[in-house]
């Protein structure tokens, strides 16, 4: 990419990312909307349950399925068991 595309595309990141940040700016708003009606926060316990153990959760359980449920044969799977190798042909021999 030459110097001219760069340029380019660094303006294009840049705009994009300044106006990114002027659009976002009344979500840092103090002052409170009408019609806002937000619930009671998450305790500590709650939000490391929502967001840490559910994936995990979550992460093991289709794990386990796709383990339990591999219809895959045992000579398709490439472990150190099933590695075949050929000795290899000698270059010509000598009599």
């Amino acid at each position: 990419m030459d110097k001219k595309n760069a340029l380019r595309a660094g303006a294009l990141a840049a705009g994009t990312t300044l106006m990114m940040l002027l659009m976002s700016s009344p979500a840092f708003a103090l002052t409170r909307d009408d019609g806002d009606d937000p619930g009671s926060g998450l305790s500590v316990v709650e939000t490391l349950g929502l967001y840490v153990v559910a994936p995990l959760v979550l992460f093991g359980v289709i794990a386990g399925l796709v383990m339990v449920l591999d219809k895959s044969h045992e000579s398709h799977r490439v472990t150190t068991r099933n590695i075949r190798t050929k000795p290899k042909a000698e270059a010509g021999s000598k009599a």
